[in-house]
């Protein structure tokens, strides 16, 4: 369930990237409508989730500054390993995400 909630915040990543490519970093829609938008927006939170029950352990991190969203998201895997997302997104860059791997988490 976790990967599929993470996939979703991804794509909801990329897809506000996308939408805040308007002029001069206005939203697209409010370049052609005169809707209220943040022109800087900034945004910050974090969770985690640590059952001794289910043995579901994991947490996630994001922040935005302007167009720049950046994030973590780790979780622990049933062959044991602990998977680290580092991601982030800009408009230079776009969407990147680097994916490690630790063996033998406990």
């Amino acid at each position: 369930m976790f990967k599929i909630i993470t996939l979703v915040a991804c794509l909801t990543i990329v897809a506000s990237a996308q939408y805040y490519g308007g002029e001069q970093g206005a939203p697209k829609a409010a370049a052609h409508h005169d809707e209220d938008y943040n022109a800087h927006p900034k945004y910050k939170f974090e969770y985690g989730v640590k059952d001794a029950h289910t043995g579901d352990h994991k947490t996630q991190w994001e922040s935005r500054d302007g167009d720049v969203v950046k994030g973590q998201y780790t979780l622990d895997e049933a062959d044991g390993t602990h998977r680290i997302v580092d991601y982030k997104a800009d408009d230079h860059n776009g969407f990147e995400a680097v994916v490690k791997t630790v063996h033998g988490h406990h």
